[in-house]
């Protein structure tokens, strides 16, 4: 790993990594502390989800720009902030890395070495590396979805849930106009927007851990439903009309 550091210190000087935080007062001054240990150049924002506890204060106190919602926008909504941000101050690529722990800020150089070769780089849990695992409904949702989406990008996707992934200028450029914040749309949808752009996405096989603290999003009650919510989120996206490029349409 710290070869791949050392060999493209450019390019990790204008990396935004982008941590959304909902109530991960518990976690986030360690996560922020893990990613500058292991990536001192690498600028952090974090975006206080509309969270009732600590989370921006420790977050701050860590080191991290922070910006805050009011109330609730969900992880879709976070991330289209941190595009425009990243857009308004000229980085060139943007690394999602969720502030409960379960990404290893080891792996954010390969990721973003990765870009030379494709506008959005998945971190794949499910690629060969690593013992990440889930079970029953959701399980098999996630590899439904990923047949489908591996169809619709013309890539191979193992982990089209993953939200560990790196995104380069053109796809900064288009999720800063257009992000979806539904559920499940900040990677199902934006897969199908990427598709839709003649985006190339990519994969590298990556570690996962387990939450270090804070609340699970997804319980046995939650995944019992999740197969629904993430086909009902893909026909959204097939069916919704394409937006319109800034870039593309005033050319």
């Amino acid at each position: 790993m710290s070869s791949i550091v050392n060999a493209m210190p450019d390019r990790l000087d204008r990396t935004l990594i982008v941590m959304p935080a909902f109530n991960e007062e518990a976690t986030v001054a360690a996560v922020i502390a893990e990613v500058h240990a292991a990536l001192p150049t690498v600028a952090v924002l974090v975006v206080d989800d509309g969270s009732t506890d600590r989370t921006a204060e420790e977050a701050r106190a860590a080191g991290a720009l922070v910006a805050r919602f009011p109330f609730n926008m969900g992880v879709g909504g976070a991330m289209r902030l941190g595009f425009q941000y990243a857009v308004e101050n000229h980085y060139e690529a943007v690394v999602q890395v969720d502030a409960d722990g379960q990404h290893d800020p080891t792996g954010v150089p390969a990721l973003v070495a990765a870009l030379d070769d494709a506008d959005i780089v998945i971190g794949a849990r499910f690629a060969g590396q690593g013992d990440y695992e889930v079970r029953g409904p959701r399980k098999w949702a996630m590899r439904l979805l990923s047949s489908v989406l591996s169809r619709i990008t013309g890539a191979k996707l193992d982990d089209t849930t993953s939200g560990f992934k790196a995104s380069g200028p053109r796809a900064i450029a288009m999720f800063a106009q257009n992000y979806p914040a539904e559920y499940l749309g900040d990677t199902v949808e934006a897969l199908v927007i990427a598709a839709r752009g003649h985006l190339r996405v990519t994969q590298l096989p990556v570690s996962m851990r387990p939450r270090s603290g804070g609340t699970p999003s997804h319980n046995p009650v939650k995944s019992a439903v999740y197969l629904g919510r993430a086909f009902l989120a893909l026909v959204v996206a097939l069916l919704r009309p394409r937006a319109a490029n800034k870039e593309t349409s005033t050319a």
